[in-house]
């Protein structure tokens, strides 16, 4: 079974983005290791929406922060079959921090999620995906690169971190069949921002509403795909056409 299977690693999928993704990918066909970190009711409850509309999912424990993240990998392996997607979901919080309140340990709280847990992970899928000649590395990033908006400077510096690797990983493993992209997304609301206002966000967006994390999982479905096979290096930002505000 492993042979055949085409098996999607989502990190940080119990719940918001990450969860969406797992579904659609899981609708696509993948066999999905929904990877989740202390919400276990949550992420057995995706998994179980997954194999009720006919797909094969099952929950991982691990925090892809950690130096032992590549346990994940293999256990995924083991489980399900070797890695041939790898969706790098997982975040943190992200505290607004002006530059007078800035600490090195708030720079190194944002590079963890955003540039140490991504090498830990495509460090240990890399194996399996050179030996097969396939994979895809898809990144969630952010429009905020674009935007850098007032007291985010620590997330900002981060996701454009984030999408900096995107671009040398995709030139050094090209060869090998395997894509590096990143799907920056704008605003999305989530279950964490429940209760905030929308409207004025929306007023500054050309197709004139919210974005859902479907939209999102649309687009990381499309570069999960055999149709994507020529497509690396990019960024695909999911913002409805939101642009940077004026200087």
């Amino acid at each position: 079974m492993h042979e055949q299977a085409r098996v999607a690693l989502v990190t940080g999928a119990s719940r918001g983005l990450g969860a969406a993704i797992a579904r659609r990918l899981g609708a696509d066909g993948w066999t999905v290791a929904v990877n989740y970190r202390s919400d276990a009711a949550g992420a057995a409850e995706v998994a179980s929406e997954i194999r009720a509309a006919g797909g094969r999912a099952e929950a991982f424990p691990a925090d892809v922060t950690d130096e032992t993240a590549a346990g994940l990998v293999a256990e995924v392996a083991r489980t399900l079959g070797p890695v041939e997607a790898l969706v790098l979901n997982a975040t943190g919080p992200q505290p607004e921090l002006g530059v007078e309140e800035l600490t090195w340990q708030a720079q190194l709280d944002q590079l963890t999620f955003f540039v140490k847990s991504p090498t830990l992970l495509v460090q240990a899928c890399l194996p399996a995906m050179r030996e097969r000649g396939r994979g895809r590395v898809i990144q969630i990033g952010s429009d905020v690169v674009d935007r850098c908006l007032p007291r985010t400077s620590a997330y900002t510096a981060a996701k454009a971190a984030q999408h900096a690797m995107t671009r040398c990983w995709a030139r050094e493993l090209g060869p090998y069949g395997i894509t590096v992209n990143v799907v920056a997304p704008g605003w999305i609301p989530v279950e964490r921002h429940a209760g905030l206002e929308v409207d004025d966000y929306v007023a500054d967006v050309p197709v004139g509403r919210i974005g859902t994390p479907r939209d999102v999982a649309a687009a990381v479905a499309f570069l999960a795909s055999e149709e994507a096979a020529y497509v690396t290096g990019q960024r695909f930002t999911v913002n409805g056409g939101h642009t940077p505000s004026p200087a």
